[in-house]
C-alpha cells in the first residue's frame, strides 16, 4: 500500500519581507491580515483547500518563481482579471484562450489565475 496521499499540502512562496507580502497577499485575497507570524520568517495564509505558505527565510532572486507552480482559481476571469487591473497589480499577460493570466507578486513571483 502506497503511503503517500494523492493530495497536495502547502506551497510555500519565497519572500522577502513576510509582513509585507502577508499584508499583500491577504489583500488580494480579501483575508484578514491577522495572523501571527512564525519563527519570524513563516506566514500562513488563511486559505480554502491547498495551503500557501509565504516564507521570508528561503527567499534569494533566483529562487522566486519564474513560472506559476500553481494558480489562484476563479469563476470569472474577465472579473478577475479587471480586479487585478483596478488594484494595479503587475499583470504579465492578458488573459489567454479566454481561461487564464499571469501576474507578479511584490517578490517576482509568477502567479497565474484561470477559470475553472
Amino acid at each position: 500500500m502506497n503511503p503517500l496521499l494523492n493530495e497536495l499540502g502547502t506551497v510555500f512562496i519565497p519572500v522577502k519581507d513576510v509582513e509585507k507580502a502577508r499584508d499583500w497577499y491577504c489583500d488580494l485575497l480579501g483575508v484578514p491580515a491577522d495572523g501571527e507570524v512564525l519563527h519570524g520568517h513563516l506566514y500562513v495564509l488563511p486559505m480554502k483547500g491547498t495551503g500557501i505558505v509565504l516564507d521570508s527565510k528561503i527567499y534569494a532572486e533566483e529562487a522566486t518563481f519564474k513560472v506559476p507552480a500553481f494558480h489562484f482559481n476563479t469563476k470569472d476571469i474577465e472579473g478577475a482579471y479587471q480586479f487585478m487591473k483596478e488594484k494595479q497589480m503587475n499583470l504579465l499577460t492578458d488573459v489567454e484562450n479566454g481561461h487564464w493570466f499571469k501576474f507578479t507578486d511584490l517578490d517576482g513571483n509568477v502567479l497565474m489565475v484561470c477559470e475553472c
